[in-house]
């Protein structure tokens, strides 16, 4: 009998990366004050942080997180399905249903568990899902988790989806799968074209908006809002760990789906609820992006200033269309000697390899912040192009 932990022991990536200095994960942070780090005593820029519309440092935010924990204590205790659910779970539910323009919602304890817990109830042996090959690894999850067919077609072509779809037409039921904002890329989801060939096919279609919400529309709704596509699209996901400054996810859509999914969904029922300080800190959140929209324009001034100054000076930037801002490099080593040197230098970002992406795709990733100042976003941009220059990614 082989020995089931050895796999464990002859992992070395690690250990070597450490060895050598360029180990880019697991950096514990001392102080977290929004767009300024610290790390081993130093004071850093932070452009990785998921905090878009940097809301975790908001006062109202904070202090409705703060009085939910004078009045509830730090925990439910259990899950929704049984001795969990607050009423600041319920009114938050009707917040977000009215907030995305659905019938219910359902929230969920972690981004990653929404996913899983909407796909792997609502697909059966009979059905098919459809994804993008860029979707988030908590859809791949959630799919692998139901008992369906899958299909993929490639990112955001339309004539591959169609091909799937037309190969779907003897299947059971048809979901079509797509994030709204790609985290990695920065794109958004072609879902004009999405929508029309899933509803020539009867197919149902789900966005998981997790990058969108907060960031693009008129309002604040994500990419739904963006294209005018509030009706069109069956069900929306999202996460509380970005733009809501807080940690969860949730689902909308029509009440009877998502009653189905309450009462079928695994990963809700077995899993520990919100805590009373999450949930406050969600509402207040998104109280926020409905009555301060100056807070989104100033993301989108500084996700232009940044991203004008690294294309100028010749770095890659991929497809990004939002404050997501990579830099591609291409290779795994040329990519962690970057992100060192940008460590060294106070810029902490996002190192990204493969198979995080594809090969030769690998890349530092940036998140700006309407928080950020011109002047950090300057120095970001003045240390990205002095340690290109350095490393000969960029002349």
């Amino acid at each position: 009998m082989a020995d089931l932990f050895e796999k464990c022991f002859s992992f070395s990536r690690d250990t070597e990366a450490i060895a050598a200095g360029i180990y880019p994960y697991f950096k514990a942070i001392s102080r977290l004050a929004g767009t300024h780090v610290t790390v081993d005593g130093r004071d850093m820029i932070m452009v990785g942080s998921n905090n878009y519309l940097g809301l975790t440092t908001h006062p109202k935010v904070q202090q409705a997180a703060m009085k939910a924990l004078e009045e509830y204590g730090t925990s439910c205790s259990g899950s929704r399905f049984l001795n969990g659910t607050l009423d600041l779970h319920v009114e938050l539910e009707a917040n977000l249903a009215e907030f995305m323009g659905k019938e219910a919602a359902q929230v969920f304890s972690t981004g990653f568990q929404t996913n899983q817990g909407v796909i792997a109830p609502l697909i059966s042996r009979s059905d098919t899902v459809i994804i993008d090959r860029l979707v988030h690894a908590s859809i791949l999850d959630g799919v692998r988790l139901s008992f369906g067919k899958v299909r993929r077609f490639r990112h955001n072509d339309i004539e591959s989806l169609r091909r799937n779809l037309e190969a779907s037409r003897d299947s059971g039921g048809v979901l079509v799968i797509v994030d709204g904002v790609y985290s990695m890329e920065g794109d958004i989801a072609p879902l004009p074209e999405i929508v029309a060939a899933a509803k020539d096919f009867g197919a149902r279609i789900m966005v998981d908006d997790a990058h969108g919400i907060g960031v693009l529309g008129a309002t604040g709704r994500g990419a739904l809002e963006h294209f005018g596509l509030m009706d069109s699209v069956d069900l929306v996901m999202g996460t509380f760990s970005k733009s809501f400054a807080s940690l969860g996810g949730f689902v909308a859509g029509d009440e009877r789906v998502i009653s189905y999914i309450r009462h079928h969904s695994r990963a809700l029922i077995f899993s520990a609820a919100m805590p009373p300080s999450a949930i406050a800190a969600v509402r207040a959140a998104v109280e926020v992006i409905r009555t301060e929209p100056e807070i989104r324009e100033r993301l989108w001034r500084n996700t232009r200033f940044l991203l004008e100054k690294v294309l100028a000076m010749g770095f890659d930037t991929g497809p990004t269309e939002t404050p997501i801002v990579p830099l591609i490099v291409g290779d795994d080593l040329r990519t962690l000697f970057f992100w060192r040197r940008l460590f060294e230098e106070g810029i902490f970002t996002n190192c990204v390899l493969s198979p995080g992406v594809s090969e030769g795709s690998q890349r530092i990733r940036m998140c700006l912040m309407a928080t950020h100042t011109l002047e950090d976003l300057e120095k970001v941009a003045e240390i990205c192009g002095r340690v290109g220059r350095e490393l000969g990614l960029i002349r």
